[in-house]
């Protein structure tokens, strides 16, 4: 990449979802660390986008996000279209994090379409999948308006119902007892949900966030577990109220 710009400092768009394994370190961060070269900054465009459908010109609306406000405008005009609406934010942090750990609900929902359940227990765990989306993001210094808007609830709802979404697809064949080597061997793109379940949990140990929906799909993708035995088990936690006021 290094190679690539030898002329005026490039502004950069940053579209990649996911927090790198080891560091946990969210894409644009990554891309700060490795761009050894000027560039007047980054911007990160998300939301509900499966490329399927923008390629073939349907309306898609994203956000473009930075910093600084006057990068992610010059962004936002620069895409916006009569299909392809752009809104602009400065919360990076929330709008990277909702792009990222949507994937991991979304393997979730798949696990919940190939163990034969219905709408009812999907529901249920995009908007609790939401609630544990949004506590991590809070203590990771997102703002909680973001989660509810396209690059949080927006994404997250598509990428859990979409027959494009290759984590809900993964999810899915978890849910029809096969094992996640296999699964991989027949995909030929790459589910980003996969490594960020990974990184999501070491997360939440670091900052001390219970998210019994991502502990869950860890669960059933590297130990192996009974997604059934685990849905009784958040079925049968402890009995509490609905608190979606956050305490962080």
């Amino acid at each position: 990449m290094n190679q690539v710009f030898k002329g005026p400092a490039p502004l950069i768009l940053n579209i990649s979802k996911g927090i790198e394994s080891g560091t946990l370190l969210r894409m644009s961060e990554v891309i700060r660390e490795e761009a050894h070269y000027p560039f007047r900054g980054i911007v990160t465009v998300s939301g509900p986008s499966h490329a399927e459908e923008v390629i073939k010109n349907q309306p898609t609306v994203l956000v473009a996000a930075s910093k600084d406000e006057n990068l992610s405008e010059e962004v936002q005009l620069l895409l916006m279209g009569d299909r392809l609406r752009v809104y602009r934010s400065n919360d990076i942090v929330g709008v990277e994090l909702g792009g990222s750990l949507k994937n991991v609900i979304a393997i979730a929902a798949g696990i919940s379409d190939g163990v034969g359940f219905g709408d009812n227990a999907k529901a249920a765990l995009i908007v609790r999948g939401a609630h544990e989306i949004m506590k991590l993001g809070l203590a990771m210094g997102a703002r909680p308006e973001t989660f509810s808007g396209l690059t949080g609830m927006g994404d997250l709802i598509v990428t859990c119902i979409s027959r494009h979404s290759r984590n809900r697809h993964v999810g899915e064949e978890l849910g029809k007892g096969k094992t996640l080597e296999d699964i991989l061997k027949s995909m030929k793109m790459v589910a980003e949900g996969i490594i960020t379940t990974q990184s999501v949990i070491k997360l939440s140990e670091t900052y001390g966030i219970d998210m019994p929906v991502s502990q869950a799909v860890y669960q059933v993708m590297f130990d192996h577990a009974d997604p059934l035995k685990i849905v009784n088990d958040l079925m049968n936690r402890d009995p509490k109220s609905e608190s979606l006021i956050l305490e962080i």
